[in-house]
């Protein structure tokens, strides 16, 4: 087995368990329960399809696809934080005055 061969082979591989990847953090973005269960699982997400893009790239052999996928990496990475804090938002009451109360489960 040549290191060509052995190379097709582990990305046959990798496409096939990030294809399964794909499709578990689908149904944990499905079912939930919660919303930051949800968040976590589109972040999953988006690491799958940086995984996915370089093997890709490393299949075809052009390297702009590493800066695609470093590109999708730092927006997912910042999505997160932004889906973060509002979760954290949320967790604030609003009063009639406008001012804003902690929830007490925060407490």
């Amino acid at each position: 087995m040549t290191g060509a061969d052995f190379l097709t082979v582990c990305l046959i591989i990798s496409f096939a368990m990030l294809s399964a990847a794909f499709v578990l953090i689908i149904v944990r973005i499905v079912r939930g329960p919660t919303l930051p269960d949800r968040i976590l699982a589109l972040d999953l997400l988006v690491s799958c399809a940086v995984s996915y893009i370089a093997a890709f790239g490393i299949r075809t052999g052009f390297s702009i696809y590493v800066d695609i996928a470093i590109a999708l990496g730092i927006v997912g990475f910042l999505s997160t934080i932004a889906l973060a804090r509002f979760v954290l938002r949320r967790g604030e009451l609003s009063l009639d005055d406008g001012s804003t109360k902690k929830d007490i489960s925060d407490a």
